[in-house]
């Protein structure tokens, strides 16, 4: 019997892919960004970053900086991939400022033996991302099942494009303002233009990418303003919900953003683009849907537990300072978040709660127990399988968010 291969993934794509065709047990090594699905949190992880978010104008200065000097923003941790001994090392080769890139991965590979084989996926559209599914499940010897995966998401795209052809549009389609980064402004590029038109609208701001491949590029706000958008989609490129939410106050500041009509009659919706655009993955299928149903007005339409947010009609900062209950809720969840994942780059078996100061357990400790304990834990990576009926009924679900955690 010839011994299953390892593969390690510097990329959350690829990671993303490799489990959706069933090969999570091949995995070895993860990325630091690594965060779905969830029970990939527990690996040893291989990678690093060399900068932190503070806000969006921040991060740009920086990312610029580091560029010009010839500086990568990752790390790559030699020793512990030599010591996973990879069969297989998925990368890519798109964005250096996405993820670490070709270069350098190939260039540790040259010191290994023997020398894995290293598979970059570099999507630059929806057509390219299915592709990469048959690529990277040829590679794992996971053929077969590739092919099955590919197949179900090719039959969702189907379903949304024949129900884009059935909408009567005699105003034509509406116009999508799509922000990929909020200071400079962003617009939406890569694959994002192109499931807009799919799912029904124009993106005027970056026509260009309609087919797939035009790169995100700074716009001065005049011409969001010029463009007088019916829907503008803020998904900052690796921020969640709460982080977008933060960069959607100091946009609500600005005159320019007021005068939006998108903004005066509640057409501004935020999105967790760490999750559901920017990474090249299956569920850019899920974010077609989801589009379909927000370009469209047909909320029954999106797929359940879409992590999205819908701003109320002329939002501003100052209303944004009066937290609702949901608002309070969401930031207690955004401190768990941050502690669980604080802890779990340390190694950590336990952190202090935040607001109660327990001691809980954290991911990596309900990995190594290996086993649902029954006891409801806050992060089970088990889905709560021994959990009693009647305590289970008791523990939020799943939650969408960095760490991927269930809040009990």
């Amino acid at each position: 019997m010839s011994r299953m291969l390892r593969v390690a993934s510097v990329l959350p794509s690829a990671t993303e892919i490799l489990c959706f065709i069933g090969g999570e047990s091949l995995l070895v090594g993860r990325s630091h960004e690594d965060n779905y699905p969830p029970q990939v949190t527990g690996l040893p992880v291989i990678t690093g970053q060399t900068t932190s978010f503070t806000t969006a104008g921040e991060v740009d200065k920086i990312v610029s900086e580091s560029i010009s000097k010839g500086q990568s923003l990752y790390t790559l941790d030699a020793a512990m991939i030599k010591s996973l001994t990879p069969d297989v090392i998925l990368t890519q080769d798109i964005c250096s400022v996405c993820a670490i890139d070709l270069q350098t991965v190939e260039r540790l590979v040259c010191s290994m033996s023997p020398r894995p084989k290293v598979v970059s996926l570099n999507p630059l559209n929806i057509d390219d991302v299915l592709a990469n599914i048959l690529e990277l499940g040829d590679a794992v010897a996971m053929s077969d099942a590739a092919q099955a995966a590919h197949a179900s998401l090719v039959s969702r795209i189907a379903a949304v494009d024949g129900l884009v052809e059935q909408q009567q549009r005699p105003g034509g389609r509406p116009r999508v303002a799509f922000i990929e980064w909020s200071d400079p402004l962003y617009v939406g590029g890569h694959w994002t233009p192109q499931l807009i038109e799919r799912a029904g609208g124009e993106h005027t701001l970056n026509a260009g990418g309609a087919s797939g491949g035009g790169k995100s590029f700074p716009v001065p706000s005049s011409a969001v303003v010029d463009m007088d958008p019916d829907l503008v989609i803020l998904a900052p490129c690796g921020l969640n919900l709460e982080m977008t939410k933060n960069e959607a106050r100091t946009l609500a500041a600005n005159e320019w953003w007021q005068s939006l009509r998108a903004v005066r009659q509640g057409r501004v919706v935020l999105v967790d683009g760490d999750a559901m655009f920017n990474r090249p993955g299956p569920r850019l299928v899920d974010a077609l849907e989801w589009l379909y149903s927000a370009i469209n007005d047909v909320p029954e339409a999106a797929p359940p537990n879409f992590p999205c947010e819908w701003l109320p009609a002329g939002w501003t900062d100052a209303a944004a300072d009066q937290p609702t209950t949901a608002q309070a809720e969401a930031k207690e969840i955004a401190d768990i978040e941050e502690a669980h994942a604080c802890a779990v780059r340390q190694g950590q078996l336990q952190y202090t709660d935040p607001k109660t100061g327990y001691s809980v357990f954290t991911q990596l400790a309900s990995s190594q127990r290996g086993y649902c304990c029954g006891s409801g834990c806050r992060h089970c990576v088990y889905d709560h399988k021994n959990v009693k009926p009647e305590r289970k009924a008791a523990i939020r679900p799943p939650i969408t968010c960095d760490t991927a955690v269930s809040v009990a």
